[in-house]
């Protein structure tokens, strides 16, 4: 964590080297995060590096060394909205298809479309939160510490979070 620190701190100085090795200890996990949020590797692949791009042009505009991964996370996760809001402009993906598609291969497939745009729902901060513990496989104290909260904070908002989504279902 100190390393991290360090690293961002010259990071923000301009080096390239310090940004890359912060990324590559975080690429896994972004990449797991807007894979299972677009379901597409390619989008995936872009969205993540949209996110770092737009990361490193900015981070000196970072004031919190320590909210370096929490930042970074909510860069991608706008770069993850962007891409589903451009996928229902363009009608690509199609949103209508796939709820026909759904509706024609059974209950399943409703539900998982379901549940994906209740997720999207959500305040960006349990979305951050979820996706961090569910698809990149933090540990609550590991969120806590990236986006500086009490561990019982992190562990209530997944909760009420999972079950507004749960309430939204029924």
């Amino acid at each position: 964590m100190k390393n991290d620190m360090k690293l961002v701190r010259r990071a923000k100085r301009g080096d390239v080297d310090a940004f890359a090795e912060l990324y590559a200890g975080i690429y896994k996990d972004m990449y797991r995060f807007a894979l299972y949020t677009l379901r597409n590797t390619s989008d995936a692949e872009d969205a993540v590096s949209d996110a770092v791009t737009d990361a490193f042009a900015s981070i000196r505009k970072l004031r919190s060394e320590e909210a370096f991964k929490s930042w970074i996370f909510r860069i991608l996760s706008n770069k993850c909205k962007d891409k589903l809001r451009e996928y229902a402009g363009k009608n690509e993906t199609g949103m209508e298809d796939i709820e026909e598609l759904a509706l024609d291969t059974g209950s399943e497939m409703t539900e998982c479309i379901q549940v994906r745009k209740l997720f999207f729902e959500l305040a960006d901060e349990e979305r951050l939160i979820i996706s961090m513990h569910q698809f990149a496989g933090y540990t609550s104290r590991e969120i806590a510490a990236i986006l500086h909260m009490n561990e019982n904070t992190v562990r209530s908002k997944e909760s009420r979070a999972l079950k507004k989504m749960g309430e939204w279902l029924q």
